[in-house]
């Protein structure tokens, strides 16, 4: 789903709520020891480092991913300046926030609370430290704004 401006947080039962992280949209094409990252105007993006660690997840066949390709401090603050000039590309993470087909499995028809709990799992399993799951929120937009938002430095 594109993101949408808001002119104030809502809290709805029919929603997650994720952080929107500042960094590059993907997806991940995962096969048996290669990956490719393709952004949204299906162009194959680089990160050499980052594409290494996502194919050497093991007993990895046909998974795609949906995430995003961030660039973190210390702090755990996306870094896009940092992250469009390439510095410090060797560090930047994938945040995956939904799983579009794993093992031969065809997944958007999945309903989306299964499809994150699939991930979550893939995620635990892979034991990648540049593969990240993207924490969300159901229902509660207000609180999620407020914690993140709101209280965040």
């Amino acid at each position: 789903m594109r993101l949408r401006l808001v002119h104030k947080p809502f809290d709805n039962p029919d929603f997650i709520f994720e952080l929107k992280h500042d960094g590059f949209r993907a997806v991940a094409y995962i096969d048996r020891g290669d990956c490719r990252l393709v952004s949204r105007n299906l162009k194959i993006l680089p990160f050499k480092s980052l594409r290494a660690a996502l194919a050497a997840i093991p007993a990895t066949e046909d998974t795609i991913l949906d995430g995003e390709i961030v660039l973190l401090d210390r702090s755990g603050v996306s870094q896009f300046n940092a992250l469009l000039s390439r510095k410090g590309e060797e560090a930047a993470v994938f945040y995956a926030f939904d799983l579009i087909w794993l093992n031969r499995w065809d997944l958007p028809q999945t309903p989306l609370m299964e499809r994150k709990a699939q991930l979550r799992g893939f995620v635990t399993r892979s034991k990648c430290q540049q593969l990240l799951y993207a924490q969300h929120i159901d229902g509660a937009g207000k609180q999620f704004f407020s914690r993140n938002v709101c209280e965040r430095p």
